[in-house]
């Protein structure tokens, strides 16, 4: 059986990772398989664990796992570890005794319970005392049912998790409504205010990037730009006499490093180095995922006939949240890099072979497979290749972020 995990983030009140959510689909089904007894579903989740493991998937955070009514009474869970696993009941299990039993014994046994979806019904009272977090959707749910859920169910001592949160004006509607954790795309959606200046420390990182990206590197421009940072000198030096280059002498000069690393690994290093100065008091989720996209177009340009853009198709995917990073429109700031018209094109939503590749890790990130199956055929892909690049490119980021931007 073909597994296929996705995920999305659950943050805290200060923009914390606290949690992911993982999405499934297995085999050629979009969701849940339904043999003997969700015996497919079981699969799986127990598989996505031991094969692809939670250092990839959640850096070891809690998972949030969807489970249906038979993975409850079969007691499915009790194979995942009660300290890294929050158990979400989906919103059509009607909550019978049998179901509360197993509910009862999962909360014995040390594990988290989460109410997916919640719309207050009398019949889930019995449950109320039993869940840890209910979660909200905030696109189907008014705003004044937002706030009223909050208050009557209080007395249960239950969190709320704000989902589908997809604004900062969400967000903070939330945090005042008294929700303790969000989950959705508002982190990446930029709070534009019209006329803000770009910090001076981040011009200089735009800088950077502009001189990193011009057709023709200029070693002596880069060394004044990297001198003006006395912190980027020490993590350039660092990085260049670390064991991975196994250099028989101390390497003391910027020029120096910039030269024995050369044009592509010093653009990807700065450009790495540069977007997490310039997403300062930014979540590290928002660093961590252009990461992972520009990883992931870049591995997955050879495979559609694009290996000599690569470098491009890794700039697209860094480039892709620059707007949340600078809370200014794409456009504006797109205009001041020189980068490629097919990176500029595909960001902005023209059509294009790059924004086909972009509009696939954005629907593998989401869990949209629909959306995936179409962007796959279309660049002539198997849908088992971009799942291996996803989690390839994941992995990398996760690795390329500790050892590099923390």
């Amino acid at each position: 059986m073909e597994i296929y995990v996705a995920r999305q983030p659950i943050f805290n009140k200060q923009q914390e990772v606290y949690a992911y959510e993982l999405l499934y689909r297995s085999g050629a089904n979009k969701f849940y398989s339904s043999l003997n007894g969700d015996q497919a579903s079981s699969e799986v989740i127990t598989n996505s664990f031991l094969l692809i493991g939670l250092e990839t998937l959640t850096r070891r955070k809690k998972a949030f796992i969807n489970f249906t009514r038979n993975l409850l009474e079969n007691d499915v869970a009790t194979l995942l570890p009660n300290d890294l696993i929050v158990v979400e009941i989906l919103q059509d299990i009607e909550p019978d005794e049998k179901m509360l039993a197993a509910c009862r014994k999962l909360k014995e046994l040390g594990y988290l319970l989460a109410l997916d979806d919640f719309l207050y019904d009398d019949i889930f009272k019995p449950l109320l005392d039993l869940v840890d977090i209910i979660k909200v959707d905030f696109l189907t749910t008014p705003v004044e049912q937002r706030r009223a859920v909050v208050q009557r169910i209080e007395p249960h001592k239950a969190l709320f998790l704000a989902e589908k949160v997809e604004t900062r004006e969400d967000f903070v509607q939330a945090v005042e409504m008294g929700y303790s954790y969000f989950q959705g795309y508002f982190f990446s959606k930029p709070d534009i205010v019209s006329g803000r200046d770009i910090p001076s420390f981040k011009l200089t990182y735009l800088k950077i990037l502009q001189e990193i990206n011009k057709p023709e590197l200029d070693f002596d421009r880069l060394e004044k730009l990297i001198k003006m940072d006395v912190s980027l000198s020490y993590k350039l030096l660092k990085f260049i006499n670390s064991l991975a280059f196994g250099f028989r002498s101390e390497i003391r000069s910027i020029r120096q490093a910039l030269v024995l690393l050369g044009k592509k690994e010093i653009s990807k290093w700065l450009s790495l180095i540069s977007l997490k100065s310039i997403g300062e008091n930014k979540p590290d989720e928002l660093i961590i995922t252009a990461i992972c996209r520009a990883k992931f177009c870049e591995l997955i340009a050879p495979r559609v006939g694009l290996k000599n853009r690569n470098s491009d198709l890794f700039l697209m995917g860094m480039f892709s949240l620059m707007d949340a990073f600078l809370d200014q429109p794409l456009s504006d700031i797109l205009a001041q890099l020189p980068i490629s018209e097919d990176i500029k094109t595909a960001l902005l939503g023209g059509k294009s072979r790059f924004r086909d590749i972009y509009e696939l890790i954005l629907a593998y990130e989401t869990g949209d497979w629909e959306r995936l199956s179409r962007k796959a055929a279309k660049l002539e892909l198997e849908e088992k290749e971009v799942k291996e690049f996803y989690l390839n490119s994941l992995e990398v980021s996760n690795q390329i972020f500790l050892r590099n931007v923390s």
